[in-house]
């Protein structure tokens, strides 16, 4: 069979590098379809996965409207070419692409304040799936999963952190370190929404460097480091993950990558305009469970901080308690990581049965409760 996956964004190339490789090792023709925006490329070629670029848009929110009728043409013109059994993606580029090669296609949904892309795409599709977290009903073909769309790359089965890591980053065996986030807000459902500002990452960095390291990886490229007591994360992209999961805290106003931390068992500290009542399910079930802190204003991201570092309220971080944080954390992960899939397994698994999800036991209609036993996924271990 031919399978074809959309990557949009870098998160999408680790979402599908494991089925990737996994559909071509069973000798399944496969491709991608990126969009150059931000590292996806560079994450492509690091990983060696077949692809073409059907486009590519800056980090504004202009940048990509005015692109998008160029980016349609190319990517239908692309997928025509290699003539898919399926199609994989996350929203309107794929569901469009596939009705008009009338090719079925399987969107992966995670975020419920992208309700426009929503309505552009789901009716579009055979199979809609999205994390049992999810706190909105996308139809008829809306079907969940046990875990969180980051358990594709970060789950135990597919994931195992490099340890030279630290040296990477020029840092001491021990020497304790928190990455500070900071996101473009340059995609559709970001529009009005923003995260920490100027000021305020001035004010977090100096409270930081009281206590740790401080290493800055920044989506727009706009933060200004100058006589501040900190420096650019500056490893390849896709050394990432390596790094959260050495680090003694995120803070960040970015969503991905707060519950990457969470699935590494690192804590964080989030903090947008998306925070509030209207939050998204998986950042609230990730705050049930102890892993992260979801917080409105930059006085409760120092306050938390602080809170962290001096072993207040939960007792999470106290001087000379390093291991026992760790050990806290990793518990807390290890405990939600247990009622979660291999969701890269179960993607091969969708894929074998062309999309047609309603045999597998690894994933249920929205609104049925879960099953008591699940069973094993039908794949295999990705690498």
């Amino acid at each position: 069979m031919k399978f074809l996956f959309f990557t949009n964004t870098p998160a999408h190339v680790h979402l599908y590098k494991h089925v990737v490789r996994d559909l071509e090792d069973r000798g399944h023709d496969v491709r991608i379809l990126a969009r150059e925006y931000t590292c996806t490329v560079e994450l492509l070629e690091w990983h060696d996965l077949p692809y073409d670029v059907y486009g590519a848009c800056g980090t504004t929110k202009g940048s990509l409207v005015s692109r998008l009728p160029a980016h349609y043409v190319r990517a239908i013109r692309l997928a025509r070419r290699f003539d898919p059994d399926l199609i994989f993606g996350m929203g309107g580029y794929a569901a469009h692409t596939g009705a008009i090669l009338r090719t079925p296609t399987v969107l992966l949904i995670d975020s419920e304040p992208a309700a426009f892309d929503h309505a552009i795409s789901t009716p579009f599709a055979r199979t809609v799936l999205t994390p049992n977290t999810f706190r909105k009903d996308l139809g008829e073909h809306h079907y969940v999963f046990d875990g969180l769309k980051e358990c594709a790359y970060l789950h135990p089965d597919v994931y195992e952190p490099n340890p030279d890591v630290r040296d990477a980053l020029d840092l001491g065996a021990d020497e304790p370190f928190a990455i500070l986030r900071l996101n473009a807000f340059g995609s559709q459902h970001d529009v009005g929404k923003q995260g920490i500002t100027g000021t305020e990452r001035r004010r977090i960095i100096e409270q930081l460097a009281e206590e740790v390291t401080v290493l800055v990886s920044d989506e727009g490229d706009t933060a200004n480091l100058e006589g501040l007591p900190a420096r650019s994360f500056e490893l390849h992209p896709a050394l990432l993950h390596d790094a959260l999961s050495a680090a003694d805290l995120l803070v960040a106003d970015t969503q991905t990558m707060v519950t990457e931390a969470a699935l590494l068992g690192t804590p964080a500290i989030r903090s947008n305009s998306f925070v509030g009542e209207d939050d998204m399910g998986n950042f609230v079930e990730l705050e049930k469970r102890g892993l992260i802190r979801n917080v409105a204003s930059p006085d409760a991201i120092c306050d938390e901080i602080e809170t962290l570092f001096s072993g207040g309220a939960t007792g999470d971080v106290a001087d000379g308690a390093d291991t026992a944080v760790d050990d806290l954390y990793q518990r807390r992960r290890d405990e939600f990581l247990a009622d979660t899939v291999s969701l890269s397994d179960l993607l091969v698994d969708v894929a074998l049965v062309d999309g047609f999800v309603d045999e597998l036991e690894s994933v249920r209609q929205l609104g049925q409760h879960a099953r008591p036993e699940r069973s094993e996924s039908m794949g295999v271990g990705s690498d």
